[in-house]
């Protein structure tokens, strides 16, 4: 068994996602416990079949994309933090990989929304299935209504 991570977040580069990282690194630091930042991604062209897809869209671009993105989330928003985080990129619908990467959390941290969806949600859908299916206590963190 690797180690354990008590605080899962997802993150997706949204301002809410960013939020919810702080908090939970703000958290992980008292608790004196680590933080696992998990970003999905999928191929858009497996939902769109009869397409090609550009040399820009293949698997390993976009893993390539994916990783430098959340790299970047990390070093601004943790990068004067204490506490261990560990940066974790996986294809899939978002909500599945959220709820798979929280197996043996302590808590899973998510923004109200991200980047897809219907702005004039209270909760997104990946949050709403986070909440309802996540194998632990889900902390749904909720972004500015400006």
């Amino acid at each position: 068994m690797g180690p354990r991570w008590p605080f899962v977040v997802g993150v997706d580069g949204s301002e809410v996602s960013k939020e919810a990282l702080r908090w939970a690194l703000e958290e992980a630091r008292l608790r004196e416990a680590s933080v696992r930042a998990v970003y999905a991604w999928h191929d858009p062209y497996l939902l769109t079949p009869g397409f090609g897809a550009p040399e820009d869209f293949a698997p390993d671009a976009l893993r390539e994309r994916a990783v430098e993105t959340l790299d970047a989330i990390i070093a601004d928003v943790a990068s004067d933090s204490e506490v261990r985080v560990d940066a974790t990129v996986a294809e899939g619908p978002a909500a599945s990989v959220l709820v798979d990467a929280a197996d043996g959390a302590d808590l899973l941290v998510v923004g109200s929304r991200g980047h897809g969806g219907f702005v004039g949600l209270l909760l997104g859908s990946v949050s709403q299935q986070c909440v309802t299916h996540a194998p632990c206590p889900v902390l749904v963190v909720r972004g500015g209504t400006g």
